[in-house]
Order: C-alpha cells, then sequence, then structure tokens
C-alpha cells in the first residue's frame, strides 16, 4: 500500500525560498551603478593652487571643500523610501501568499483523500481489489500533479522576481541619467552598508536627492 503524507515535500520545497520573502533582499548589489568613465584630472601647481576645472566649479560653489564629481548612493536606504520598489514588493508579496495560500489548500484535499484510502483499504471497504487500485492510481496522479504545480509556480514566481528586479534596475538607471543630464557627476556608486565603499565623506551621499527625484517622478498605479 502506498503512503502518501510524503508530499509534505511540496510544502517545504515552495516555502523554504518564499517564506521570508518580505525581510530579504531580492535587489542585488550594484544596481544602481552608472557605467560612466571617470574622466577628469586634477592638476596642482609647484604651490599646491588648484587649477580652475569647469565642470567642478560648479559643484563646489557652494561649498568651502573641494568637491570631486563622484556621488554614492545607500542602496538600503534608497530602496526603503523608494514608493516604487515598495508598490513593487507589496505586489510581489501578496501574489507569493496568494500562491501559499492556494497550494495549502490543494495539499489538504490531497492529505483528507489519501487518509481516507488509507482508512478504507485497512477496513477492506472496497468492493473489489481492482477498485482499490484504481483510487490508489488515481491519488498517485493526484500527488505528482500537485508537486507538478509547486514546482510551477516556483518556477513562475522566480521568473517574476528576476523581470521585478530588471525592471528596477532600469527604472533607476534611466531616472539617473535624467538626474544627471547637467553632467554635475562623472561617477556614481552605489553602497550597501560597506559593501562597495569602505569609506566615503558624507559629502558625496545624494541619496536624499536621488529618493526625492525618484519619488517626484513616480505615478502609482490607479486603485482597482
Amino acid at each position: 500500500m502506498i503512503i502518501f503524507a510524503s508530499a509534505n515535500w511540496v510544502r517545504d520545497k515552495f516555502y523554504v525560498k518564499y517564506l521570508d520573502m518580505k525581510n530579504s533582499n531580492y535587489i542585488i548589489n550594484g544596481i544602481l551603478v552608472v557605467a560612466i568613465i571617470v574622466l577628469f584630472i586634477l592638476h596642482f601647481t609647484g604651490t599646491g593652487a588648484k587649477v580652475k576645472h569647469p565642470e567642478t566649479d560648479e559643484i563646489a560653489a557652494d561649498s568651502t571643500e573641494y568637491r570631486l564629481p563622484i556621488a554614492y548612493i545607500r542602496t538600503d536606504s534608497l530602496l526603503a523610501s523608494y514608493k516604487y520598489f515598495i508598490d513593487l514588493n507589496e505586489a510581489s508579496i501578496k501574489k507569493i501568499e496568494d500562491k501559499k495560500l492556494d497550494i495549502n489548500r490543494r495539499m489538504e484535499k490531497f492529505r483528507k483523500e489519501a487518509l481516507d484510502f488509507q482508512q478504507k483499504a485497512q477496513m477492506n471497504a472496497f468492493i473489489s481489489q481492482e477498485r482499490q487500485m484504481q483510487e490508489q492510481n488515481r491519488l498517485a496522479k493526484m500527488q505528482q500533479d500537485l508537486e507538478n504545480y509547486a514546482a510551477q509556480v516556483d518556477k513562475e514566481l522566480t521568473q517574476e522576481q528576476e523581470n521585478m528586479r530588471q525592471q528596477l534596475t532600469d527604472t533607476i538607471v534611466t531616472s539617473l541619467k535624467l538626474f544627471n543630464i547637467p553632467k554635475k557627476y562623472h561617477l556614481i556608486l552605489s553602497n550597501a552598508g560597506t559593501d562597495n565603499i569602505l569609506y566615503a565623506d558624507d559629502l558625496y551621499d545624494i541619496t536624499g536627492e536621488i529618493i526625492e527625484f525618484l519619488n517626484d517622478r513616480y505615478v502609482p498605479p490607479a486603485k482597482k
């Protein structure tokens, strides 16, 4: 007699990848890097005076310190405040929760039918051996269908996560190019913790500016 409780692996396989989705960081470090080569050279005279540089003078105009035409963005802070990402993430989490609920319902239906089959088999309640075999084959197919469905859901959600990551990347990079139209910066870096930048003066942190710029451009979808 076949014991069908092995279908529990379906739940485990599906949950491991998505149970902690809300707290995971599925945005890859470096999505905010704009691949612009630094094309500036600093010149100093023998007395240590700075040579005037037309593109950097504008940047340093409001500062008592000399400022290079580079900047960085704190990725984790950006994503925590970027309305577009927040909406995308919430929609993704809701879809994952709905799929988990659907799989739970299917598994519960399967468990009940498998338990009913086992009880009937133990009590010799089937009218014939052939009828018992037919029911056993039906449940075996039901279990296989459930496993296939869970695998398909896993594949679809993985692809959707990749699509979301790419969509977010494209949106941010396009917005950064617009933000930088005056050629204010030659290089913009992303940073999460100390993953990419071990030390940088706060003078070069433009996270707040970028968050404001992105959110001003974002138009939330109409509620259905």
